[in-house]
């Protein structure tokens, strides 16, 4: 049957365009890697959305789907890094190849992901397209600006970012089994807070509603031990 190709056309449409986005990073056009990030995620959320509304579900469609996450989400964030901070950190030759730490956490948090049986309806540290989408927007819009001693911040938001993938800090999922308000109120907040940020900031403020997503998840997880 055709239909159960369909999910797994999707995911690969996710690799295929992971792949460009890492040719555009080492062409050094941030812009487009980013936007080809942005297409990967789309894909990468509808192969699911996919295989569940044909009840086409198959192993080898989750395996697929991690393969072309550590393409779009891990290579393809790390190959803009390394050339952004190629360029703009001269002191040490060694440093940019740090950025290659992102592959590397998010090939570990895809694999503690395939066998965790807790992250059905969230997430147990940061999901890797979300932490590819805060470095590609983040470098593609505003990674010219930063002069000076600034990018070793990105040094040090590496090793942060690296560490969330695979912590144990719980995060919430956007997939909605519903839309009835009571049950996803953060779930709004988050879309209606990202929105604002991209109508003031233009597409970079799509890697600022990536740290409104922390914040978010940081909360609910306290008030959650609060009531506890």
């Amino acid at each position: 049957m055709i239909k159960k190709h369909i999910p797994n056309t999707i995911t690969c449409l996710n690799a295929f365009s992971g792949c460009i986005a890492i040719t555009e990073a080492m062409q050094g056009d941030y812009r487009m890697a980013a936007l080809f990030v942005a297409l990967a995620a789309l894909f990468d959320f509808f192969d699911g959305f996919a295989a569940r509304l044909l009840h086409v579900v198959s192993p080898i469609g989750k395996e697929l789907d991690s393969l072309a996450d550590t393409i779009s989400f891990g290579l393809a964030p790390s190959f803009v890094l390394f050339h952004f901070l190629s360029d703009t950190v001269t002191c040490c030759r060694f440093v940019p190849y740090l950025a290659f730490l992102i592959a590397v956490f998010s090939i570990v948090r895809l694999a503690k992901f395939n066998l965790d049986e807790r992250q059905t309806s969230s997430f147990i540290g940061l999901a890797t397209p979300a932490d590819a989408i805060f470095w590609i927007f983040l470098i593609g819009w505003y990674g010219e600006s930063v002069k000076g001693p600034s990018p070793w911040l990105f040094v040090v938001a590496i090793v942060l970012f690296s560490w969330l993938m695979v912590s144990e800090l719980p995060m919430f999922s956007l997939k909605f089994k519903s839309f009835r308000f009571a049950e996803n109120k953060v779930r709004f907040l988050f879309l209606a807070g990202s929105l604002a940020l991209v109508i003031l900031f233009g597409w970079g403020g799509m890697a600022f509603a990536i740290v409104w997503y922390l914040i978010l998840s940081v909360a609910v997880w306290c008030i959650g031990r609060k009531k506890q």
